[in-house]
Formats: C-alpha cells, structure tokens, sequence
C-alpha cells in the first residue's frame, strides 16, 4: 500500500516520540507519521527496576498517549529500505511511504560478544521489548545465581536490583579495575563498589569471562584467571552499538563511531533526513573525538532540535557536543557526573586544576534526611573554564549535576562558580557557607 506524509519518523523510543511531537508543535499543518517495529515497548531507563523495584513489569511501558494527542498517525512495521532520491520508505510488510522529512530514531542494539557459550539459554541481552523483559525478569525471579556482565551503569543498576531479590546470590564482573570507570574518577568508583557489596553482590573487578557452559541452558561461567561458579542466568550489560543498516545502505555517511553522520542540527548528509538518538554519531563537547553516549535525555534533546528545524532553521539550537551527563542511585547513593574525568582530562592532555569540596546536602547538618555530599570539579588551569564534574551523596545529587551539566555548556568561569548567587532552604539545600559547589570552585581557587 502506498502512503504519503509529510514527515516520516523512523523508531518508536524517547527520540522518536520527542521528535514527533516537536515536529508538530513547530509545523502544526504538516502530515506527521511514525513507524515503529516493536509493538509494545518499554522506557530504556526504568528496564533494570523491571526486575525488583516495580510491582509488575508493566508499569514500565512506553506507551503512545504522546501520539495519540498530538494527532501523530502511528503504524507498527519495519523500514527495510529508504530510496533518497525518490523519498520514499519501504517496510517489512511491502508498504511504502512517501516524504518530504525523514527522522531516523531507530536506535541501538545490544552488544553479544564472542564468548563461547553466550548463545545458551539463560543469558539475556538488554532488548527493549515487554513481552521479552517480562520473561527475562520471570526467568530472574525463579534463578538462585545471577551474574551480570559489565560495571557500567546499566550492570551496576541490574545488579543492584537484583540483589533486592530474596535469595540471589549476585556477581557483578568487569574486566577494568573500576566500575563506571568511564564516567567517575576513582574515589567515586570506590563508593559504588563499597555500597554494591554491603548489598551482598560479589563484584568482580579486572577480570573476564571466558566461557559460558552447560547443556542448553547456561550452568557455568569461567573467568579468566581460571575461577569458576554456577550461574543459572545472565544479564549482558555492556553497551549497545548503533543501528545503522539502512541509512549505511541508502548511502547516508557514518561517522568515525559508526553513528550515522550529523551536524549540528542533526541534519544528515541529506538535507531531508535527519538522525537523532542512539543512531546518530555523537561528538565531545571539548574534544570534538567521538563520544559513543546512549542515553534517553540525550536523545530527547536531540529530537527537539531536530523537529524545530525541519523546514526551517527556526532558532539556534546547536548541539555543540555532547557532555556525557549522567545520573544513577544504588540503594540509597546517588552519583552523578558530566563532562571530563579528572583521568581523561589529563589523557588529553588538558592542563587543568581540581576543586573538591564535602558537605552536607540540608542545614543544620542535624536536620532529618541529611545527607553527606561529595563534588568534585574538573577546570581548566589558565582560562578557568569549568570541563567536568562529579558529584555523590543523596537524591540532591540529580539536580546538583544539572547545574554544573549547565555551567559546562554554558562555558562557566571558576570565578563565576565561586561567586554564584544561590537560593538555600534548611530543608532543601546545603547551608549558603557551605555550598559545595562554590566550596569546590573555592578550593581550585587556592590551587591555582
């Protein structure tokens, strides 16, 4: 069947939504359509509480309430071809739909490595699909040994979760020394690792499995300085790659990360085709190197500025590079980073000064629901530019590296952090003598 749209959306996750939906705020005349492959999906941030935190799998649906408002004609397929020249998209079920906009947010697969054994039943990759998450957490429910591969954030949150579950005994392995070692220097590594194992989870650093064994479910799994333990199942958490089949093969460019090619409007090498999300190459705010970050709030971002800018370069809404910021909270820590590592600032060679500062997240320190807080700022020595931060302590943490996500790309001086005027509440706040931000900044100050 043929069909004809104006604006055609590829991909039914945030970017896809989110897309969508600013296309229609922004162009409320134009035809807006939007093919998605997976009928019911989920909220890719809430899949690991899937498992332990919410009452049933459910409630972590991604549902199509956004479309259904804004008047956005929603089909459930598959795009297996885009012909540019003749602006058209070719689906699984032999439709075809004509455009004048194309938006590809079709995502991300997980990464299987080449291990032996990983294809045994048991061992399941994070897909983004309900009726698969529900056997999996099924599956989960009735094991006894659990492993979860990986000590970035999706592994550290499963296996967080997973320990919730009465009678797991849960191993998380990573093959650095660190876990989130991409995103927090050491010292704050070492918190996570310490609260995983007072959770009971037997965290496996610097080591990699070698071998998953069995009959046709996983039994075992050897390591590679030769330990072995029985597992009943396993959650691969170590990444995604870009889904990038068909723009690669309708000639769009990849690039260097093998994301599809964008500039800073998110348009393609196409001017009438735009890619936004896990698929769309990402570049470092102060680098400009490839950035391989696959989160939901940057991929929300993202789609708006594609969506305002269809037709039209309606404002300036560059994505000047990509931060890296992110949040997570294991059983009652939250951490939470943006921008450079003190190490990978110093692996670029960055000449930088480095402010901490520990305080208490509501005054007086002896207020109900206190908690310590931890914040490390990265910035550089001769202009004072602040490049990164991370930040530990209770829930405050969220909305503490909002605002230094902001001074980042807002390209914040030392002395205006030290300076920076501030609301505080006893209840809601560190006390104004103690920000620790200002403290922070305050320290590199001295360094310098």
């Amino acid at each position: 069947m043929k069909k004809e749209t104006d604006v055609l959306v590829l991909g039914g996750g945030p970017a896809g939504i989110i897309s969508a939906v600013t296309a229609r705020k922004y162009y409320p005349n134009k035809k807006i359509s939007l093919i998605k492959s997976i009928e019911k999906g989920v909220i890719p941030c809430g899949i690991p509480y899937m498992f332990s935190s919410l009452k049933n799998p459910e409630e972590n649906k991604l549902g199509n309430a956004a479309l259904e408002k804004n008047n956005i004609e929603l089909f459930i397929d598959e795009a297996v071809q885009i012909e540019r020249k003749e602006k058209v998209v070719t689906t699984k079920n032999k439709d075809t739909y004509h455009y004048e906009k194309l938006i590809l947010a079709i995502g991300s697969d997980p990464i299987v490595p080449p291990i032996p054994g990983i294809d045994k039943k048991g061992i399941y990759p994070v897909y983004k699909e309900m009726g698969y998450l529900k056997d999996a957490v099924a599956t989960f429910k009735k094991a006894k040994n659990v492993l979860v591969l990986g000590g970035g954030f999706i592994g550290v949150e499963f296996a967080d979760e997973l320990a919730k579950i009465d009678g797991h005994n849960v191993y998380l392995v990573e093959m650095l020394p660190d876990l989130l070692a991409n995103s927090f220097d050491s010292e704050f590594s070492r918190l996570v690792e310490e609260k995983l194992k007072t959770n009971g989870v037997k965290v496996l650093t610097n080591v990699k499995v070698e071998s998953f064994s069995g009959n046709d479910a996983v039994e075992k799994v050897k390591f590679s300085n030769g330990q072995e333990i029985a597992i009943d199942c396993v959650v691969l958490g170590i990444g995604a790659f870009p889904n990038t089949k068909i723009a690669k093969e309708s000639g769009l460019k990849l690039g260097m990360g093998k994301g599809i090619w964008v500039d800073e409007y998110m348009r393609t090498v196409d001017p009438d085709v735009f890619a936004v999300g896990d698929c769309a190459g990402k570049r470092d705010f102060f680098t400009r190197k490839d950035a391989p970050v696959m989160l939901a709030s940057t991929a929300t971002a993202e789609a708006r500025i594609a969506g305002s800018n269809l037709y039209q370069l309606k404002v300036v809404r560059e994505i000047k590079g990509i931060i890296a910021i992110y949040s997570t909270y294991v059983n009652g820590l939250a951490l939470a980073s943006a921008g450079l590592t003190e190490n990978n600032a110093k692996k670029e060679g960055f000449e930088i000064v480095v402010g901490v500062a520990n305080s208490v997240d509501k005054h007086p320190v002896t207020m109900p629901g206190a908690h310590e807080l931890k914040v490390k700022l990265i910035f550089s020595k001769q202009s004072g530019i602040l490049m990164g931060g991370q930040v530990a302590g209770g829930i405050s943490c969220g909305e503490v590296i909002n605002i230094i996500g902001v001074a980042i790309q807002k390209m914040i001086s030392l002395t205006e952090l030290e300076t920076l005027q501030l609301a505080t509440h006893p209840c809601l706040t560190s006390a104004p003598t103690t920000y620790p931000l200002v403290l922070a900044a305050h320290d590199a100050v001295g360094k310098i």
